[in-house]
């Protein structure tokens, strides 16, 4: 994978995801580029999971195998991963019907959420980086989500 994650196939994207579950995709990879792949992945190709209830634990857990700690200061971060889910679920929906998933991915790095920091349209700085929005879900405070 390159600096800037483009996914070539849909295996390329499940080693992604299966690296991530494994706690050994490179730290250095974990761009926001692949979070939002690795949440596709589950999204739409994991159908043993709820997103919205395992990825919080997914993530945790990758963070503690690669050394980051999860705290009120780094780490998982509630708000930013439910509206991502929220984001990338309604982005999928939109795609054609039989598009592969690689290809709906770099259509979403592509899109307006394919920039780290869209979720700024929503939140203020200040109440998206508060402790309160990494522990818990905090609702927009600048717009309300269109999904």
């Amino acid at each position: 994978m390159t600096a800037l994650l483009v996914l070539a196939s849909d295996d390329e994207l499940a080693v992604l995801g299966r690296q991530v579950l494994d706690g050994v995709l490179p730290k250095a990879q974990w761009t926001h580029r692949a979070h939002l792949a690795f949440a596709a992945w589950v999204i739409a190709a994991r159908p043993d999971t709820v997103a919205a209830r395992d990825m919080p634990g997914m993530i945790r857990a990758y963070n503690e195998a690669t050394g980051t700690a999860n705290t009120d200061t780094g780490g998982y971060h509630e708000t930013i991963t439910q509206a991502s889910l929220r984001a990338i679920t309604a982005f999928l929906s939109t795609q054609p019907d039989g598009m592969p998933l690689h290809a709906r991915c770099n259509a979403l790095f592509a899109s307006p959420f394919g920039d780290q920091h869209w979720l700024l349209a929503h939140w203020s700085r200040g109440v998206l980086f508060s402790a309160a929005a990494r522990r818990g879900w905090v609702e927009p405070d600048v717009r309300p989500l269109p999904f």
